[in-house]
C-alpha cells in the first residue's frame, strides 16, 4: 500500500469516526436533554418530597394575578398533583435584601401550610446575611408547618421585632426580607387558593 492510499485510508476513517460519533450524539441528545431537565427540575423541586408528586410541576406553569405584594414580587407559580389531585403550589418569590434581590421558592400543601422554602439566589454578605443560600437550610426550615395566620400577623416578625422568628446571626435585614416574602406567599395563597390548586380540596 502506498503512501498516498494510506492518507486516504486514514482520512476515511477519520472522517467515519467523527460521523459515527455525531450520529450517536445526535440520536442520545433528546434523552440527555430530558434527563438534565429532570435533574434540574428535581434539584429545584427538592423541597416537596419525591413520592408527594407525580406530575411535572414546572413545566406546567400557573398563571398569576396580584403579584406585587406588600413585601414581595411573586416571579412564577407551579402546581405539584398526585393522580390529578392537587397536593401543593409552588411560589417564586422575590424580595429586597441587604445586598440585593432574595429569590426564594415556596412550597405551600393545599392546607395552606408551609412545606418548605429554598433560596433559589441570593447576594447577601457571604458568611452572614449568604448563609440564606445553604442548602439544607435549618433556619428556614424553622418555618415548616406555619401557615398565613398561625402565628399571627405580629407573629410573623423577628423576635426582635416583637415576633416569634429568631433571625440569621448578623443578618437582621436579610431575614426580615425572607420572614415578609414567605408571609406574602401564605397570604397570596389563601387568597387565590382556588385557582392556584385548579380546585377546591
Amino acid at each position: 500500500m502506498n503512501r498516498t492510499s494510506s492518507l486516504i485510508t486514514l482520512v476515511l476513517i477519520t472522517a467515519l469516526g467523527i460521523g459515527v460519533t455525531w450520529l450517536v450524539q445526535r440520536s442520545n441528545a433528546p434523552q440527555i436533554a430530558a434527563e438534565q431537565r429532570l435533574l434540574e427540575s428535581r434539584k429545584l423541586l427538592d423541597v416537596l418530597p419525591l413520592d408527594a408528586y407525580d406530575n411535572l410541576p414546572l413545566e406546567q406553569p400557573l398563571t398569576l394575578t396580584d403579584v406585587n405584594l406588600s413585601h414581595s414580587l411573586l416571579l412564577g407559580g407551579y402546581r405539584a398533583s398526585k393522580s390529578g389531585q392537587p397536593v401543593a403550589v409552588l411560589l417564586r418569590s422575590q424580595a429586597q435584601g441587604y445586598a440585593g434581590n432574595i429569590e426564594l421558592l415556596i412550597a405551600i400543601d393545599a392546607n395552606g401550610r408551609l412545606l418548605g422554602v429554598k433560596t433559589l439566589e441570593q447576594n447577601e454578605t457571604p458568611s452572614l446575611g449568604g448563609h440564606i443560600g445553604d442548602w439544607p437550610n435549618s433556619w428556614l426550615q424553622t418555618f415548616t408547618g406555619n401557615s398565613s395566620n398561625q402565628p399571627t400577623d405580629a407573629g410573623w416578625a423577628l423576635k426582635k421585632d416583637q415576633g416569634q422568628f429568631d433571625q440569621i446571626a448578623g443578618a437582621t435585614i436579610t431575614s426580615r426580607a425572607a420572614i415578609n416574602a414567605i408571609h406574602d406567599a401564605l397570604r397570596y395563597f389563601d387568597e387565590h387558593r382556588t385557582t392556584l390548586l385548579g380546585s377546591v380540596p
